[in-house]
């Protein structure tokens, strides 16, 4: 099992490594000039639509489910929950760092990655923050814009949520490196998907009270600036969006 899923890993980054030598040097020289304005919302009309489906689904089943998850669920297996997904969510950061030179960064994930798999049983005990191995976020949208490609449109996806033309790009490539989507067992697999769903609903709950004015308009100014910061690791510039015109 150690051997299979240390192969995963190897291919991924591989799979990874070589996307971005083939493709992205000529992402740097055109992205500059095509960058989009960070509120750029051309697919609005559809995307609002959508964005009513994704909160119809939320309040009928997800919202329901996740109160009922955190009711029931003792508060020590949820982090324990948490913690293993987020110690699967490793590989991908280690992968990204790797691909935008941060080495430092990479052996901060590897160290975690490795504490935590072993000392902290698979991950469910989160042992590499206690030993100073901070969690990093990186993904390969993020990625994609450090090596100069541009956003592009706003877009909703269903059931997803808010995302840009790169960054559903990025999610597919990271769903790769995923090892749990890579098992034989379509029973385990789905479980597994159903269960991180669910636990990032009810990390969703704490920022539902920040929210204020036109949902639709918050969500996508929200989710532009945060990915804007991610991209840039903090060092972005003001810039003028609709934050003072919601109603």
């Amino acid at each position: 099992m150690q051997y299979r899923f240390g192969k995963i890993i190897t291919q991924s980054l591989s799979w990874a490594l070589s996307l971005v030598l083939g493709g992205f040097l000529g992402m740097a020289t055109s992205g500059a000039a095509a960058q989009q304005p960070s509120d750029y919302d051309p697919w609005e009309p559809v995307n609002v639509k959508v964005y009513a489906f994704n909160d119809y689904v939320d309040r009928k089943i997800l919202r329901p489910v996740a109160n009922g998850y955190t009711r029931y669920v003792p508060r020590l297996a949820r982090v324990g929950v948490s913690n293993f997904f987020s110690n699967i969510n490793n590989i991908s950061v280690l992968a990204n760092n790797l691909l935008q030179f941060k080495l430092e960064a990479a052996a901060n994930d590897t160290g975690r990655l490795m504490l935590n798999s072993s000392f902290g049983v698979f991950g469910l005990i989160d042992i590499a923050t206690w030993a100073g191995f901070d969690k990093n976020e990186e993904d390969f949208g993020q990625t994609l814009g450090y090596w100069g490609m541009p956003p592009g449109p706003y877009v909703v996806l269903p059931l997803f949520g808010p995302s840009t033309v790169r960054d559903s790009f990025g999610y597919a490539t990271d769903t790769y490196t995923n090892p749990l989507n890579h098992r034989d067992d379509d029973l385990l697999r789905n479980a597994a998907f159903v269960l991180q769903q669910i636990d990032r609903r009810v990390d969703a709950m704490s920022v539902e009270t920040l929210m204020s004015g036109d949902p639709y308009i918050f969500t996508r100014e929200a989710y532009l600036q945060q990915r804007a910061y991610l991209v840039k690791d903090g060092e972005v510039a003001d810039q003028q969006s609709d934050w003072g015109n919601w109603d």
